[in-house]
Parts: C-alpha cells; sequence; structure tokens
C-alpha cells in the first residue's frame, strides 16, 4: 500500500503529474500507472485528476498524513543509526564473574566511556554457566570468562594468561615444612611465581586440611580437581562456591585453603593471613577470553569494545 508512497508525495508536492515524473526521472506514464496500482491496492482515488493542478481527495489527504509519519520515523531512524555509526548512541551489555566485574571490568568501561561517553554499558554479573547462556539466548553481546565456552558457537580472542595458586591461612600447621616455598602477596605483585627458580609444591601436606572450592564445571575447580587427582588425594570439601572472590574472603578468615588466580592475589588488599605457593603449571596456567556469538553482527560499539579490552590486557 506504501511502496510507492514517495511518487505518490512527489505528484502531492508539485501538484503536476508532468513535474513530478521530471523531479523522479521517470516518464509520466510510467508514474501514472504506478499511482493507479496504488489507488488500486487502496481500493479508492488519491488525487482529483479534474482539477489543474491536481486536488487530494479525502482519501489522498489520510493518505499523505500517513507517508509524512512514515516519513517523519524513516528520518527519526536514520538519524538514530547515524548516532550509533558516530557512537553518539548504542548500547552494549557485557557479562562477567563477580571478580572480574569488580576488578578487570570497571579499567575498560572507564577508558571506553571516557571516548564514547554516549554509549550505555551494562554489567551483567553471573556464575560462568549463567554467563553462557545469556550469550547464547542473545542477553549479552560479550562475556569475560576464564572458562571454556562451546567453540562452536562462540567466537573468542585472547585477554590475558593467568596462574592458579594455592592460597592457605598461614596458621596451618602444614605450612611449617614449606616455608622456603611460600609467596606473599607483594611476591604475587612482583611476579615472583613465574620465575623458573619458583617451583612448585605438592598438595600432599595439605591433603588433611579443609578446602573451600569452586562448583564443579568451573574451570578453576576442574584444575584443582585435576591437582587433586594426579596426587590421589581425595580433597575434605568445605565449601561449594560459585565465585572465587568469595573463596578468597572465606579462606583469609581461616576458614579453610583454596585456589585463586594471581589476578585476583595482585589486586585484593594484602593480607597477612593467606600464604600462597606455585603449582604445576601444566595444569595451573589458565586463559581468560572474551567470548561473543558467532555470525551475530557485532555493532561499532561492541566492537569498539573489544578493541579497547584486548588493548588493555597488553
Amino acid at each position: 500500500m506504501f511502496s510507492g508512497m514517495r511518487y505518490v508525495y512527489e505528484v502531492y508536492k508539485e501538484k503536476s503529474f508532468s513535474k513530478a515524473a521530471q523531479n523522479l526521472f521517470i516518464s509520466q506514464p510510467s508514474l501514472s500507472a504506478s499511482i493507479k496500482k496504488t489507488e488500486a491496492k487502496i481500493g479508492a482515488p488519491i488525487f482529483d485528476r479534474s482539477t489543474n493542478p491536481v486536488h487530494l481527495t479525502s482519501c489522498g489527504e489520510e493518505y499523505i498524513k500517513c507517508v509524512e509519519r512514515i516519513m517523519d520515523i524513516e528520518n527519526s531512524f536514520a538519524d538514530y543509526l547515524g548516532n550509533i555509526d558516530a557512537m553518539r548512541a548504542g548500547k552494549i551489555v557485557i557479562g562477567s564473574s563477580q571478580f572480574f566485574v569488580s576488578f578487570i571490568i570497571p579499567s575498560i568501561i572507564s577508558t571506553y566511556k571516557e571516548k564514547y561517553p554516549l554509549v550505555d554499558i551494562s554489567i551483567v554479573e553471573a556464575s560462568s554457566a549463567a554467563l553462557e547462556e545469556q550469550l547464547f539466548n542473545g542477553t549479552l553481546d560479550a562475556a569475560i570468562d576464564n572458562n571454556a565456552f562451546n567453540e562452536a558457537i562462540y567466537e573468542r580472542f585472547l585477554l590475558r594468561d593467568e596462574h592458579l595458586l594455592l592460597a592457605v591461612p598461614a596458621d596451618f600447621a602444614a605450612n611449617a615444612a614449606l616455608k622456603s616455598h611460600q609467596l606473599h602477596t607483594q611476591d604475587i605483585i612482583a611476579s615472583k611465581h613465574l620465575s623458573p627458580d619458583c617451583k612448585p609444591i605438592s598438595l600432599k601436606p595439605f591433603a588433611a586440611e579443609n578446602f573451600i572450592l569452586l562448583g564443579p564445571g568451573n574451570d578453576s575447580r576442574k584444575r584443582a580437581d585435576r591437582l587433586f587427582q594426579k596426587e590421589s588425594i581425595t580433597p575434605k570439601i568445605l565449601l561449594q562456591l560459585e565465585q572465587q572472590f568469595t573463596a578468597y574472603l572465606l579462606a583469609n578468615t581461616g576458614m579453610g585453603a583454596t585456589f585463586l588466580t594471581d589476578s585476583l592475589v595482585r589486586r585484593v588488599r594484602p593480607t597477612d593471613r593467606l600464604v600462597y605457593y606455585k603449582l604445576p603449571e601444566t595444569i595451573a596456567k589458565q586463559s581468560l577470553y572474551c567470548y561473543y556469538k558467532r555470525n551475530k553482527y557485532i555493532t561499532r560499539a561492541l566492537r569498539k569494545f573489544l578493541e579497547i579490552a584486548s588493548a588493555s590486557m597488553d
């Protein structure tokens, strides 16, 4: 019904079929035929052709009002697209775990908002399983996580490598025999644990201690389970949690040992209540990725976020 509205509108503006045809660079017979086709769809004439210049019929007046509303909507949408392209509008939703939302993402967002202050950013904090589900159903535009998402469904790029450490309450008796292997917060900040001179320990001295672990399915938990299995240890699991930061807080109270990434240790307040130990790198090294769905259109706003996130980890 409105597919030929621009032809109709041009005749309305010029009040002449011949002038409208010239402006549209088509022949007058073609223009007349097109408008008659529109009138046939409507079931009523748009123009009163018995007058000179031509005038709108009552039906034509209503048609033109609708056309002008459609054109206003089109122009408004064109402005919106122009604003998005110029990064003067838009919205992105990023998901991650409690730790990354608290300590990693804020600096990325700060840099992004300095460059693109009019783009709205929403942050969703959730477990790895929930992040993957929300990324799949389109609730999230991107997710930052150290778990492995389905590579057949998601694109990813590496943000950084992390290293899992054993964190043990300082008053645990088993620490006494391992003083030469102990690391403290400042050692982790200085990357002492990455030196070849820093040797990994066995978990056997801590086999009888309580452990605070993340829930099954989490990448850090999978690695912890591999470490226990390697040494034929059945751990005494005191608690299973969703968030590594919560595990850190509880271990810091002396409730049990846990596994933390060096990224977390570097960013939390230094504590003398915990000591850290290096673990075998073949198991302890994990990667932090930014994921987004394959074959999904990447808006300019999201593309710029991904670029800034990647650069911030260099």
